[in-house]
Parts: structure tokens; C-alpha cells; sequence
């Protein structure tokens, strides 16, 4: 071969390119090409990906990237404007050094550069061009474009600057042949520049997708980024079809008068070689104190710490056969033997830091808490022996691989551990981590939908169909839901649009920063990685977090865990009311009382067990002790969840746990029989098989990552041993080969699903922790609890709940108790004055500060002259009345309401006399005297208790002082299956809590009701309703709102039956079924207040519709049903309509075994048709309405039948097969918008 593609664009150059690594790649050896070229805009996202995707395929990977030069300086901010801002120029690394220097580069276009692009300049080209080719580039490079303004000096001397820069035969002039215009006088004058400037060629194609037939869903991709649609005019194209990966015949043929520079591009790909290094760990080196190295320093830390926990050195180290002294020089060995000494000062470090600033730090996360090292350096505070943890799951000696300790921190301070070690090692050697957000199944449904300018309705329904399963695929889903494998091999609209959407799934759409991630490096971190900018302007890598690992770099996870900052204030709050210190790390963690109140399932904001699932499973767990909590924890998830019932009934009958095998109960035995955790697995393995623990942690990775051919000959080896490698075996530890191979397969399910037991304990630790606060001290507990989610009045409005429940009383906000967060103040709970709309924090801290410095506020006028500094505005002042804050300041809020400006006014005023040297008659007025000039409160009374609760609404977000519903919660708690915080959007989880389609009942009071009309003038309407907890959108079609638009009324008090409608990164909303007042609800005594629902065809009785009666099995329009459908008479076995009953079908009073259409014998067929049934009064109706019902099945093209039904005529009509359409519930559901749901039905 003699090309090579040393200009193309990935998945990488976002939104952009559609170019998938792996199918590019893939390509490129089908094609015969030995090498290929990355080459995205400005950045170096996925060279690491292509590099190894390359290799693997046995190609050369060329290393690149396409910059954007800065005419002048790159600090220059709009010397020029639109394309002339910056110019492309491709940039290739032609070996190590030019890759360390094209991350040099591409990272200053970032870091000093950033401006529209991330842009370099000569002075950064100049710099780093070691090791480097480059290429002119596309039409916006500087060469092509001086070409097409008609200014050929400018483009000569433009070439001979990047020769200079670059060197002899490392610049060449590109050639591009896309079909445009412009590139032939181009490429005209770059031949002959070539040959006066001697400046070789080269011919290259634009990639920007992977085959021809992509350039559609390329033009979509387009669309996306712009946000235009296809139809519009005015938008960005790539013309023509030919930015595909070609073949070197094809580009051959676009360049028979430049063979030369076509073979150029093979020259180049010979010259082009980079070894990157995986697998090398890059540590930082811990400045340790003098008198001390690494080592020592750990040694002493460890030594130290293991006095303090445990005291004596020489204790046994549980069931392991060691001491404490050897299991900690075990682990030690362990850890200098695999390099990683400074890495625990590292962790140590900065953990310590936070413990000595007083920012709260988890026990620990994850498997690191197996490790007696980390629980002696205090980096966890779990003990590893108690619980039978194992440092292996952790650090495996048999395989190599970092170890991984996430901390969790304080939410509010995690920030602080973070500048800390930025100043530490230096700014420039930490750095924050990137992640892509993806074009994930439901999302590019949405996207592409929007981008073809389907109805949105339409493109929801097929969103919907795709299974809510973690990386489900387009595929998969097809796989798995088979009315949209229907829809799409019968629905051309639908086939298209999901073979658009499968070439772009999972295309990288955007990046943003990783919440908690940051890389530590030895030296500067563009040393080592690309690095680019978050949207807040922090510096982060430009390879994630996996490529980092693979690269060798420490990478740590710094998370901010909200409980822990409501564990450290509530912890706070009960030093403050009752001057006792809590050591919570001390509690007793199997204390009966706090359990016994776990298993009464009232567990709202206990950690991880406040969700409604996991309180009925406390509830029929009854918790006894810790590991009962580690054990919940760790079942309830997708698959182990089967195990529950299983697990339930071995703890409340110990005697019917059976083993297979006796070597077996003391694995099992603390968790009643099942296998709950990774460890039993590894212990499993190493007792019964006779492994050693390392070599057992590999076989449970090879499990659960379901290692076919690895777990296939670890079998054998488990049951018959292996000699060879030292395995003895099940069977020469005198287990019977049948028993054996049954463990081992249980085993295999369970692999899967087993949790990390460390893990799991150190979030039973906390859980624990907040449920011992809460039975103990639940005032400051909870006030903690809401002060964490003040931002969420939703959540607020949940907890005031809850906290209504406990028989906590809430005060309002007062203006001289409160404090800027939720405060505890004689056993209750007062408000948090910074849940006042419209008051920042420094406005409230400096109000406080008044306070403490002066002693509380006196009066109105007091409080306001002595804040007037304080950026406490009119607007302020006024939502600190309406919410109650001065309520103790000797007034009524209509009072203070109706002075506050005039006094504002006049202090203002008085200030401004005072800066001028002016004394106003109050200045020299006796004491005795200045009353009189005081601004008197009127006697105007106190407003209303309704309109002081819209107050507290207002400024608040919620009811405080009491709530419109109050007299009315026990019946909203009796008939309510749902509240609307089920359908609030978790910022923690990113979905609502309710299911799709789910459906529930909700009961509130009309917040406000917005009316919309329909294209055919039906009024449909939009509620906000509102419940004791939020609020809920509830959807209302024309056909319930012309049967309950009397009780639709603002503040009226009702229950909606209806659906739950759930899309992505939105709050789910309701669709309304039927609607019943709370007066109504009431009066039913306890009885259902809902019909049953209607069943499509078949099933249980339902209830019959228009005239008629209940009908027995199907559904009825005009008369009594049977066994079928029935539409004006009594029908028998078969369907009847005209009084006669029969086999056969009638429509006209005569009978037969086929069926009639206005009177006449029609096809013979059995049953009714199939298909679409829309029924009308009679034909006067009929043709009245013809033209609407046309225009509207006029846009769905199907192969269902649509059959008309004269109700009064007694007549059918099938319309002819050009009106087919598809029968989906978006068609029907808009149909019985219009013509009544009555009169729409399926078959």
C-alpha cells in the first residue's frame, strides 16, 4: 500500500465527527492500510483508545491532532473576528518526544489560549515543534485560506513560516479534494508553490465518518450540534457525501496529477512511531520528615497507630493464625513489595489534614477498609479483624493492579481536602478528571427524533420502549422488547429513525468534570496527559479516569457524602443544646433500641435505608446487630434481592441453615447459609479448594466478570486440585466431587451479584450512626437533616413531614434565635433564615454577626438601621416579615407591612444628611422627646391565616405555620399511593422514584391551572398540584376535562387517578384518568373512591360505557355484553348487532356466518375485523367530521385497518387500504382526544 489517512476525525472531535474508533480502525485493515492517523479538533481525547484499538488490529497508530493557530498572539482576545479568529493546522508526532510535545501544545491551547477554540501560536509551535510533522491543513488552514482571498504572496510567506518552524521535510502542503469549488483553485496554486518553494505534498481525505451511506447520520450529528433540524436552510453541511474513509484507489483517482504526494502520505507513516507505557505506576514522591525515608516514616505511622487501636501488638488477628504485629508486617511487605509506600503517606496525608481542620471524613469506602494498614493510618475506621475483612480483596500480591481508596468527606469542605493538595504538590501537578456524556438509547432516540422534526409524542413512545437497564443498547432493546422490534421491521418511519440513531449511540456528546476525581503527579501533570478546561474554567485531563489508571498515574476519588455533614452538625446541634460531645465513632453499633427502631421501618433519613423498598425489608429483617445491617445493605440490590427470602428465613431458624459441607458453616454462618459477599466467595475458595487468598481473588474476578474459559479450568482445580501450581483440591480434603461441583456453581450465580463486604460495612457504619442519632437526639438529628437539603424544598417539605410525624414542633424563622441554618431551640426544630427567598448567605451570616456583636434586634426600626449596611434591601426586608422572621420584633406582619418602607426610607435618608454634615431635628431632640418622632405602627390588625400561609409559601417554597391540607392528611394518607416527591427528580440517583407508566393515585389542591387548546379547539388543561410533601404536574385531555372541569377549580381539593409519564433529567409528571373530590372521598366511609379500570378486550367484568350495563368479559358500547363485543342488543356467543344473535357477525339485522357492510354480504371472515374502531352517531356525523378524521390518520401509515361504526344506522365501513395506518397509543390516544374515548377502539 502506498496510502495512508493522516487527516481524520473521531468520535472525538464531538459532535463533529462520527467516526467510531473501533469501526474506523476496523476499516482501515479491511482496506489493506498498514497505519492511520488521529487527528481530532484541538483535542487528544482518544488517542490513548485509537492507540490501542491500532495496535490490536496490527496497525501503525500516527498520533495527531488538528489545531487551531491564532493569527497573532494566543492571549489575543478578538483582534479579528469570525473564521480569521483562528487557523487548522494538523499536527502529526513522529515519536516520543513529538507526542510528549504535542500534549505540550494541545494543552496550552487550553490552559493560555482559550478564546471560541482552544488555540496555540508560533511562540508555542516554535517551542514544541521537536519531533513533529505538519500539515497545512484543510481550506481553514493559513495557506488556503490567503489562496481563495487572492493573496498568494501571503500564503508563500505563511508556508515558509511553518518550514521554518517545523524544519526541512517536516511541513507539507495538503492537498483536499472534497467536490468544492474552491479546493481546485487551491490545489492549483499549491502545486505550483510546491514546486517554488520545495515544500513537499500531500494528499489527504477529511474524515469525519467511517463508510459513505453514514453521511446522513453525520448530517444529523450536525444538526446537533448547531440545534438545527435537517429541513432548515440556514445551516452547517458537510456537501457532497466524500468525508468517508476512502480507499487508495479512490484517492488515486481524486489525484492522478499528484501520485507523489499520495504516496507522501505512506512516507510519513514509515517515519511516525510512538511507544505510550501502560501499567508503570507514576507515583509522587511524600516528602516525609528528616530522619526519616518512605519507608520508616509508614513503619512508624502504622506502629503508632496500632497502639491506639488495639493497644497490644501480640493479640491473635481473629481467625487469620496471626497477631496483630504479624498481619500488619504482612500487609506492609505487601504493599513495599508492589510499590505503593508512598501512596498510603499520600491517603494518609491529606486524611489527615481534613481530621486536623475538623472537615468530617467517612469510616471508609470500599474494599481498602479490609486492610489493617489503612484502619491503623485512620485512612478507615472500620476494624478489619472484627469483621473478617480481607486485605486481599483489597491488595492482591498476585496481581499487580493500584490500589484504589475513594474517601468520602464533608459535602460542604470536600473542596478544601482538594486546594490542600493542590498546594502541597503543586497546582500544576493536580488536576481535576474529565468524563464524557454520551449519545446514550433513549437519549438519541430524543435527539435524532427532534433533529428529523418528528412529532414529539411519537419519538416519546419509541424512547419509551427502550428498557430502563444500566448501557442498554438500540440493540439490545430490540432484543428484549418485541412490540418495538415490531414496530420497527413493519414502520419504515420508525426503521429509518433507529437505523440513524444506532450510528450514532454512543458517540461522546459533551464533557464535563468528574465529580470527584482528581490525577496527582510526579511532576507538571501535561508531563504525562493532555489537558484541557472544565465550563467553570478548572483545569482537567483530557483522557478519563480508566485511561489514567492504565497510564500508571494516582489517581484518587475525593467524594462529598451529604451524611457525613448531617452527622458532624447534628453531632454539633447536641453539643450546643445539651453540652454533652458525642464520640459517634465510639456508639455502641449493636445497641437493641436503635435496631428495634430500624426494623420498624420508619427510617426517613437514615443512610441508605430510607428508600420505600429498603424500609419494608428492614421491617421484615428485624436488624439484631451490625452484620445484620452489612447484610442488608448488600442484598438489596437487582439479583441478590431473590436471596432475601432465603436469608430472612435462616436467621429466624437457625436450626434449618443446612451446609453442603462442614467446612462450609463458618464461612456462611454469620449470613444464615447464602453466599452475600465477594469475601465468602474468596474464602470459600481458599478453605475448601486449598488456594491461597491472592489466586481466590483472581478466580471470583474471573466470575464475576463471567471468564468462561478461566472459571471452566478453575473448576477442575477446585474440585481435583492441581499439583502443578499447588492447589490440593475439594476432593483431597475428603468433599465428594458431586458436593464440590455444587459449590462451585452457587458460586458462580452468586459471583455476579456478591458484594464487597468492605464496602458494604462502611456504609452500614454510617447508617448506623445516623439511625442512633435520630432515636436518641431526633431534634438536632433532624434539624441537621433538613439544614443538608435546604436547597430542595421539596425535600424540606418531605422531612417537615416526617418531623410533623415524630411530634417535632417547627418554628418559624426568627430574625433573634434563628441561625443561617436549621437550629434547635428548647426541643424544637426553628427555621433556617437562609431558606428565606431572595436573602443570600453573606446577607444573613453579617445579620447574625449583628446579633453577637450588639445583642438581638428590638424593634423594626432597630432591626433595619442596624442592617442598612448589610445589603438589607427593601425586598429583603419584606420577605423577612412575610416569612415570619420578625414576628418577635413587636408587631403584626400587616403592621410591619405597612411602615417598612416609610422607615427604610427615612434611615436611608438620615444616613444620606449624616454623610453631608446635616442634623435633623432628631439629632438634637431630647431623649424624652425623640418618640415623637418615631413612625407609630397602625392599628390595621393581622392578615388572614390563608393569606399568611401564601405568605410563608411564597418566600419559603413551603407552608410552615400549617398547611391547607392539615385537616385533611389523614384522609390524603389513606387514599394517596403516591405522593409528589415520588415524582421529583432525584439529584443523587437522576431519575424520578415512580416507574413509567405506573399507576398511582395523588390527592392535593390545585395550585394552578394553566389551559391550553388543541389544534381541533379542545381545552385541555396543565395542574400544579400540590400535596403536604411538592408539587406535580398532572395532565389533563380535553375528554376528562369537559367531565371534570367543575371541580378543576384553583385551591379545590382532590384525588387524581391517573399514570405516571417519566422521561430523562425531568420531573416525572401525571396523566389524569379520573378525578374525585375530597368531599367525595369522605363520604365514601373507607370504600374504593375509583371505578375499576376499563380492560382493553378481555379479562375481568368491566364497566361498560354509554347505555349499557356491566358487561361480562369484553367492552361494550350501546347494550349488554356477554362473551364478545356487542354494539345494540344482547349478545350470545358470537357478536351481535341488531338483536339476533348468531355465529356468524350482523350489522344489518340479517344473520350469517360472515359479516355485512351496509347490508350487503361482505368478505367472509370470522369474529369482527381487527383494526382500528371509531364510532359515530350516525352518517350526518359521520361526514360532518369526515375531513378531520382523514387529515389525522393521514399522518400514520400503517397496515392496521380503520373501521367506521353508524351507531344509529347500525352500519359498518371499512375504510379503503390506502387509509391504513398504524395503530399505535399515540394515534388512538389523540383520536379519543377528539372523538370521545367512548368512541375509539382497538381490536
Amino acid at each position: 500500500m502506498s496510502f495512508v489517512h493522516l487527516h481524520v476525525h473521531t468520535e472525538y472531535s464531538l459532535l463533529d465527527g462520527s467516526n467510531k474508533i473501533k469501526e474506523y480502525v476496523a476499516r482501515v485493515r479491511e482496506l489493506g492500510m498498514n497505519s492511520a492517523a488521529i487527528t481530532d479538533h484541538g483535542v487528544m481525547y482518544g488517542v490513548i483508545d485509537f492507540y490501542r484499538a491500532a495496535r490490536a488490529e496490527g496497525i501503525n497508530p500516527i498520533l495527531g491532532c488538528e489545531v487551531y493557530v491564532a493569527p497573532n498572539s494566543r492571549f489575543d482576545k478578538e483582534l479579528t473576528g469570525g473564521e480569521d479568529r483562528y487557523y487548522h493546522l494538523v499536527l502529526l508526532a513522529e515519536n516520543n518526544t513529538g507526542y510528549a510535545n504535542l500534549m505540550k501544545i494541545v494543552s496550552k491551547g487550553f490552559t493560555e489560549g482559550y478564546y471560541y477554540k482552544p488555540r496555540v501560536d508560533m511562540e508555542v509551535l516554535n517551542k514544541y515543534h521537536e519531533g513533529i510533522i505538519a500539515l497545512s491543513a484543510c481550506l481553514a488552514g493559513e495557506v488556503q485560506r490567503y489562496i481563495v482571498k487572492g493573496m498568494p504572496e501571503e500564503a508563500r510567506k505563511a508556508a515558509r513560516k511553518y518550514e521554518a518552524c517545523f524544519g526541512k521535510g517536516n511541513y507539507f502542503l495538503e492537498l483536499q479534494d472534497h467536490g468544492i469549488p474552491e479546493q481546485k483553485t487551491v490545489n492549483t496554486e499549491l502545486l505550483r508553490m510546491s514546486r517554488e518553494l520545495d515544500i513537499p505534498l500531500v494528499a489527504t481525505n477529511d474524515v469525519h465518518y467511517t463508510y459513505a451511506e453514514d453521511a446522513d447520520s453525520h448530517d444529523i450529528l450536525l444538526c446537533l450540534q448547531t440545534g438545527k433540524k435537517l429541513q432548515d436552510e440556514d445551516r452547517m453541511r458537510y456537501e457532497g457525501g466524500q468525508y468517508f474513509v476512502k480507499s487508495e484507489e479512490e484517492m488515486k483517482e481524486l489525484f492522478p496529477y499528484a501520485w507523489e504526494a499520495v504516496e507522501n502520505t505512506q512516507r510519513i507513516a514509515d517515519r511516525c512511531h510512538v511507544e505510550i507505557e501502560f501499567g508503570v505506576t507514576k507515583l509522587p514522591k511524600y516528602e516525609v520528615p528528616e530522619g526519616y525515608d518512605s519507608w520508616g516514616y509508614l513503619n512508624y505511622l502504622c506502629e503508632k497507630g496500632l497502639k491506639e487501636r488495639y493497644g497490644d501488638r501480640n493479640l491473635p488477628a481473629g481467625e487469620t493464625g496471626q497477631t496483630l504485629g504479624e498481619r500488619l508486617e504482612y500487609e506492609l511487605g505487601v504493599i513495599r513489595k508492589m510499590g505503593y509506600v508512598d501512596y498510603f503517606l499520600i491517603v494518609w496525608d491529606f486524611i489527615n489534614y481534613a481530621k486536623s481542620n475538623d472537615i468530617p471524613v467517612g469510616p471508609g469506602r470500599g474494599s481498602a477498609a479490609g486492610s489493617i494498614v489503612s484502619y491503623c493510618l485512620k485512612i478507615t475506621n472500620i476494624d478489619p479483624i472484627r469483621y473478617n475483612l480481607l486485605f486481599e480483596r483489597f491488595l492482591n500480591p498476585e496481581r499487580v493492579s493500584m490500589p484504589d481508596i475513594d474517601i468520602d468527606f464533608c459535602y460542604n469542605r470536600r473542596q478544601e481536602v482538594i486546594d490542600y493538595v493542590g498546594r502541597k504538590y503543586g497546582g500544576d501537578k493536580v488536576v481535576q478528571i474529565v468524563t464524557f456524556g454520551t449519545l446514550a438509547a433513549k437519549g438519541v432516540i430524543r435527539d435524532v427524533g427532534r433533529v428529523m422534526d418528528l412529532p414529539y409524542a411519537f419519538v416519546d413512545s419509541i424512547a419509551k420502549m427502550v428498557p430502563n437497564e444500566l448501557n442498554i443498547t438500540l440493540d439490545r432493546a430490540l432484543e428484549m422488547n418485541p412490540e418495538m422490534r415490531k414496530l420497527y421491521q413493519e414502520d419504515e418511519q420508525v426503521h429509518h429513525l433507529i437505523d440513524m440513531c444506532k450510528r450514532l449511540e454512543g458517540l461522546p456528546r459533551h464533557t464535563s468534570m468528574h465529580a470527584a476525581g482528581v490525577v496527582i503527579c510526579q511532576k507538571s501533570a501535561d508531563e504525562f496527559v493532555p489537558l484541557s478546561r472544565g465550563s467553570d474554567g478548572s483545569i482537567t485531563t483530557q483522557f478519563t479516569m480508566t485511561t489514567l489508571e492504565e497510564l500508571g498515574l494516582l489517581k484518587m476519588d475525593f467524594l462529598g457524602l451529604r451524611t457525613l455533614t448531617v452527622i458532624h452538625d447534628a453531632v454539633n446541634y447536641i453539643e450546643k443544646s445539651t453540652g454533652k460531645r458525642i464520640d459517634i465513632d465510639n456508639i455502641d453499633y449493636n445497641d437493641p433500641q436503635v435496631l428495634a427502631s430500624i426494623g420498624t421501618g420508619k427510617t426517613e433519613g437514615v443512610f441508605q435505608l430510607e428508600s420505600a423498598g429498603m424500609k419494608n425489608f428492614m421491617k421484615e429483617l428485624q436488624p439484631k446487630n451490625l452484620e445484620d445491617i452489612i447484610a442488608g445493605i448488600s442484598l438489596y440490590r437487582p439479583g441478590p434481592m431473590d436471596f432475601i427470602p432465603k436469608y430472612i428465613m435462616g436467621k429466624n431458624q437457625h436450626h434449618a441453615v443446612a451446609y453442603a459441607c462442614p467446612q462450609l458453616e463458618p464461612i456462611l454462618k454469620p449470613t444464615y447459609g447464602c453466599i452475600v459477599y465477594q469475601e465468602q466467595v474468596m474464602q470459600i475458595v481458599r478453605d475448601l479448594g486449598g488456594y491461597t487468598l491472592g489466586r481466590s481473588d483472581l478466580v471470583r474476578r474471573a466470575m464475576s466478570k463471567k471468564k468462561q474459559s478461566v472459571m471452566e479450568k478453575e473448576r477442575a482445580n477446585f474440585i481435583y486440585g492441581n499439583e502443578e501450581e499447588g492447589v490440593p483440591g475439594c476432593v483431597s480434603k475428603g468433599i465428594s466431587e458431586q458436593v464440590a461441583g455444587g459449590i462451585y456453581d452457587d458460586m458462580m450465580d452468586f459471583a455476579k451479584y456478591a458484594f464487597n463486604k468492605s464496602h458494604a460495612a462502611c456504609y452500614a457504619v454510617v447508617a448506623l450512626q445516623t439511625a442512633y442519632l435520630k432515636y436518641y437526639y431526633p431534634v438536632e438529628f433532624m434539624a441537621a437533616l433538613m439544614t443538608s437539603v435546604i436547597d430542595n424544598s421539596k425535600k424540606v417539605s418531605e422531612y417537615i413531614l416526617t418531623c410533623r410525624n415524630m411530634g417535632i414542633q417547627l418554628l418559624p424563622p426568627d430574625i433573634n434565635e434563628g441561625e443561617s441554618g436549621f437550629s434547635v431551640s428548647e426541643g424544637k426544630i426553628r427555621y433556617a433564615l437562609t431558606a428565606i427567598k431572595g436573602v443570600g448567605r453573606p446577607v444573613i451570616d453579617a445579620i447574625v454577626e449583628e446579633r453577637r456583636q450588639r445583642g438581638p434586634f428590638t424593634n423594626l426600626k432597630d432591626f433595619i438601621s442596624r442592617t442598612v449596611d448589610a445589603d438589607v434591601n427593601k425586598r429583603a426586608i419584606e420577605n423577612f416579615i412575610k416569612a415570619g422572621a420578625l414576628d418577635g420584633l413587636g408587631g403584626t406582619r400587616k403592621q410591619f407591612m405597612s411602615v417598612y418602607v416609610q422607615i427604610a426610607d427615612h434611615i436611608s435618608k438620615d444616613k444620606k444628611s449624616n454623610l453631608a454634615g446635616q442634623i435633623s431635628l432628631f439629632d438634637i431632640a431630647e431623649d424624652s422627646q425623640k418618640d415623637a418622632f418615631d413612625i407609630k405602627m397602625p392599628d390595621v390588625g393581622e392578615y388572614s391565616k390563608e393569606m399568611l400561609l401564601g405568605f410563608e409559601k411564597e418566600v419559603l417554597g413551603i407552608y410552615l405555620s400549617g398547611h391547607p391540607l392539615e385537616e385533611w392528611q389523614e384522609l390524603w394518607q389513606k387514599y394517596a399511593t403516591a405522593t409528589t416527591n415520588d415524582f421529583a427528580l432525584d439529584e443523587e440517583t437522576g431519575q424520578a422514584k415512580v416507574e413509567d407508566q405506573k399507576n398511582v393515585i395523588l390527592g392535593g389542591m390545585i395550585a394552578d391551572k394553566t389551559i391550553k387548546y388543541t389544534k381541533n379547539d379542545k381545552v385541555m388543561a396543565f395542574l400544579n398540584l400540590e400535596d403536604l410533601v411538592g408539587n406535580v404536574e398532572v395532565v389533563i385531555f380535553p375528554k376528562d376535562y369537559e367531565k371534570y372541569s367543575t371541580l378543576l377549580l384553583e385551591d379545590a381539593k382532590i384525588f387524581i387517578k391517573g399514570r405516571a409519564s417519566v422521561e430523562e433529567d425531568k420531573d416525572a409528571k401525571l396523566i389524569c384518568e379520573q378525578i374525585v373530590s375530597f368531599e367525595e372521598a369522605g363520604a365514601a366511609g373507607g370504600a374504593p373512591i375509583f371505578r375499576k379500570p376499563q380492560y382493553r378486550g378481555g379479562g375481568q367484568g368491566s364497566y361498560g360505557q354509554g347505555n349499557g350495563v356491566q358487561s361480562g368479559n369484553g367492552q361494550q358500547w350501546n347494550g349488554q355484553g356477554s362473551s364478545g363485543q356487542q354494539w345494540n342488543g344482547q349478545g350470545g356467543s358470537g357478536q351481535q348487532r341488531n338483536g339476533q344473535s348468531g355465529n356468524g357477525q350482523q350489522w344489518n339485522g340479517q344473520s350469517g356466518s360472515g359479516q355485512q357492510v351496509n347490508g350487503q354480504p361482505g368478505v367472509q371472515k370470522k369474529g369482527l375485523p381487527k383494526g382500528l374502531w371509531i364510532q359515530f352517531q350516525d352518517a350526518a356525523a359521520y361526514r360532518e367530521k369526515e375531513q378531520l378524521l382523514l387529515n389525522m390518520l393521514a399522518d400514520s401509515d400503517g397496515k392496521d385497518d380503520v373501521i367506521i361504526f353508524l351507531r344509529t344506522e347500525k352500519k359498518m365501513n371499512l375504510l379503503p387500504p390506502n387509509r391504513r395506518v398504524n395503530m399505535d397509543a399515540n394515534l388512538v390516544k389523540s383520536l379519543q382526544a377528539v372523538f370521545g374515548e367512548e368512541n375509539v377502539k382497538t381490536r
